[in-house]
């Protein structure tokens, strides 16, 4: 049976929710839902919503890293966004972060996140050796 092994980027701000920012096991990753936090918790982007994806999907990144994983390898997405209007910014950011391999992704409306400063929360599933090389 493959090992279950959390993925925890050095981030001071994140011991206080008591989750894993991600679990691999085997060669799957899962990623937590990430936010726009930066490195130091702060928020990024107070009502930006294409820098806070960025931001986003930049701590995507740090998880997946702590796997040797990449952007490449994730299959599979979902998105919490709190105003669909601004749905372009985030799919924008989206295109930038996923430049050769398309994920299948879903994008739910919610109400509000951890924090009402937050306007996406992103999770995703991610094998690795699966993305194309660039």
């Amino acid at each position: 049976m493959p090992e279950r092994i959390e993925l925890n980027p050095p981030w001071p701000w994140a011991s206080k929710f008591r989750i894993a920012q991600g679990v691999q096991v085997g060669n799957r990753v899962y990623v937590s839902g990430q936010v726009a936090f930066d490195p130091r918790g702060n928020v990024v982007g107070r009502d930006n919503m294409g820098a806070q994806a960025s931001q986003v999907f930049e701590n995507i990144r740090a998880v997946l890293a702590e796997a040797g994983a990449t952007m490449d390898d994730v299959v599979k997405i979902t998105a919490f966004i709190t105003d669909m209007s601004r749905y372009a910014d985030y799919t924008a950011a989206r295109a930038e972060a996923f430049p050769n391999n398309i994920p299948a992704s879903a994008t739910v409306a919610t109400p509000t996140l951890v924090s009402p400063d937050l306007l996406v929360e992103v999770d995703a599933v991610a094998e690795i050796g699966s993305g194309k090389k660039a």
